[in-house]
């Protein structure tokens, strides 16, 4: 298990850091690049999203735990289609 690093980032100009460990970082920037999207433009939407009381680096891995498991429940409708 790795502890959380600091990764910094800049939210529609103004920089700012997260502490993520290491898995949720690198999915958090292949979802960005399977998007085509940059990361500061991601996390910069995910940061106007989230509720106050969240913080931004939990708002980060709930997004990636979210499109995880959306990829999850898409292949297993894809099993059922095929069997």
């Amino acid at each position: 298990m790795s502890r959380p690093a600091k990764h910094s980032l800049t939210l529609n100009g103004h920089r700012t850091s997260v502490s993520l460990e290491a898995p949720f970082w690198r999915a958090f920037r292949q979802i960005a690049e399977d998007q085509g999207r940059p990361i500061n433009a991601l996390a910069a939407e995910i940061d106007a999203a989230r509720d106050p009381d969240t913080g931004l680096a939990t708002a980060i891995r709930l997004f990636v735990l979210d499109r995880l498991q959306a990829r999850l429940d898409a292949a297993e409708g894809r099993a059922r289609a095929d069997q």
